[in-house]
């Protein structure tokens, strides 16, 4: 009996899937839909770009440290941590000879 009802959800299932695929494959390949859609992307990606440097701007005005200057800090902190690395290597070196 559970087999039966399984069997028969799955084919519903499939049936449904291969009938949604068609529809969206036709839809997403209209050009009168895939034409705005871009457009509207685009907006967004621009919107999102301007909201960023407009609190990039409003977190340098109070002071305080922008994605950036943490990423800078961050690369110049493993620079160093990479230099001691270096000089603990050569010390244990020099000790060793």
């Amino acid at each position: 009996m559970i087999t039966n009802v399984w069997d028969t959800w799955k084919k519903g299932f499939w049936a449904w899937e291969q009938a949604t695929t068609q529809f969206a494959t036709q839809v997403l390949q209209n050009p009168s839909v895939i034409g705005p859609a871009g457009a509207m992307l685009s907006a967004v990606l621009r919107t999102k770009a301007a909201t960023d440097r407009a609190l990039e701007h409003t977190w340098s005005a109070f002071g305080l440290s922008t994605r950036r200057d943490q990423e800078r800090t961050l690369h110049l902190l493993n620079q160093l941590q990479s230099r001691i690395f270096d000089l603990e290597e050569q010390l244990l070196a020099t000790k060793g000879s």
